[in-house]
């Protein structure tokens, strides 16, 4: 038996907590997408599993749609049992607010610290030393999906990176294809920039700007590259009028584009339309360019309840969520790396594959969202929104727009 098919037979044996009955626990996300859903159940049925019973709280939209609800709901005094966040400090301020559980006991009995990789994101879980979180994967932005049937239809070959990729703009769009999609979202156009200036301007670029908070770097010739690359993909998005992000992988999926920038999650989209990495569809990390991932990605906080009851289910669903068995069925189906380093997935599809050699390889970098605040990232996000949505803001007077909000950046 291996690995996988061993993780994948614990749930039935995994020493889990205890609960005296079954309790209901709402739980918050905003994973709603065709692929995103499928792995959602897999949590799901591992917490009904012990007893309980998961009460799926799927608010529709983007992060930027679901947080403010779920921040009211809790400073409100209406909390959900347990909510999504992205690694980092979307949450800070509810923890320091004394909102968020404690599970420190927790994590140093299951030994999360022995087996969280890399240990930033348990980092990203702790205040003042103590553990608020639970982080269940890995998600990367750094990646391109490619349509081999656009290209196919083109008559060139599909690329190997980033100017490849531009090159062969114009022979898409002959054939009437978008070259690149992108869902006419804030985030996503931001999330775009992000990836292409690790791709372009490398590991030590980004965080300069991100990590340093350099203004003069960030508005001086060493990002001009990047800023070209941006207008590259503004151009050739122009066709993309598509609201979603899911909606944006399935042009490429269709062949109606040619690619996407987009995190490894475009992974479950692609699985839920019967497409095989490699035959259908190709995926190059860091671009082609910097085979580089960021270590983002989600974890699950849980607000302070006073029915002890329901305090006790969630001491169960953390421990659920980070056993082995539910890290292998959730993060084969959401297209994401487990946090376990403990765990063999040497049945995973080729792109999974190349994020795990690259994590391995300790090729990594923080995501924006580790990086900066909740605010400083809306900032960019508006600037790039704009930028993507009127052709006649330039490259110049976009970046030093962005460097006037590095220099006050948080």
């Amino acid at each position: 038996m291996n690995s996988v098919k061993l993780a994948l037979g614990l749930l039935a044996s995994v020493a889990l907590p205890s609960v005296a009955c079954a309790t209901d626990l709402e739980v918050t996300h905003w994973w709603t997408s065709g692929g995103e859903a499928a792995a959602v159940a897999e949590l799901a049925k591992a917490f009904d599993a012990t007893g309980n019973k998961w009460v799926d709280g799927a608010i529709a939209g983007s992060g930027d749609t679901a947080r403010p609800i779920m921040v009211s709901r809790i400073t409100g005094g209406d909390p959900m049992a347990a909510t999504q966040f992205n690694h980092g400090r979307q949450a800070q301020e509810l923890v320091e607010a004394g909102l968020m559980r404690d599970f420190t006991e927790l994590a140093a009995k299951e030994g999360w610290a022995d087996i969280v990789n890399p240990p930033s994101l348990l980092a990203n879980c702790t205040l003042d030393g103590k553990i608020y979180c639970v982080p269940v994967n890995i998600h990367s932005w750094q990646w391109l999906w490619l349509s081999n049937k656009a290209f196919a239809d083109a008559g060139v070959p599909v690329p190997t990176n980033w100017d490849e990729f531009v090159a062969a703009a114009p022979a898409l769009e002959a054939k009437g294809i978008t070259p690149l999609a992108m869902g006419q979202q804030a985030w996503q156009n931001a999330g775009a920039f992000n990836v292409l200036m690790v791709a372009v301007g490398g590991r030590d670029l980004f965080m300069k700007v991100y990590g340093d908070k350099d203004e003069a770097v960030a508005g001086g010739a060493e990002l001009g590259p990047v800023f070209k690359a941006i207008d590259d993909a503004r151009k050739m998005a122009a066709n993309s009028k598509v609201q979603d992000w899911n909606q944006a992988t399935n042009m490429v999926i269709t062949g109606q584009a040619g690619g996407q920038i987009m995190g490894d999650w475009a992974q479950g989209e692609f699985q839920i339309a019967g497409q095989v990495a490699g035959t259908d569809y190709t995926c190059l990390p860091g671009l082609g360019m910097n085979e580089i991932i960021s270590t983002g990605g989600d974890a699950f906080y849980f607000p302070v309840l006073s029915d002890p009851e329901a305090s006790a289910a969630q001491e169960v669903l953390a421990s659920t969520m980070m056993a082995q068995a539910t890290q292998v069925a959730f993060n084969l189906k959401k297209g994401s790396l487990p946090v376990r380093g403990d765990i063999d997935l040497s049945t995973a599809n080729d792109c999974m594959q190349k994020g795990l050699e690259i994590l391995a390889a300790g090729n990594v970098i923080q995501g924006s969202d580790e990086l900066i605040s909740p605010d400083t990232t809306t900032q960019i996000n508006d600037l790039m929104s704009e930028f993507f949505n009127d052709p006649a803001i330039t490259v110049e007077d976009a970046q030093a727009r962005f460097a006037d909000i590095i220099a006050t950046a948080e």
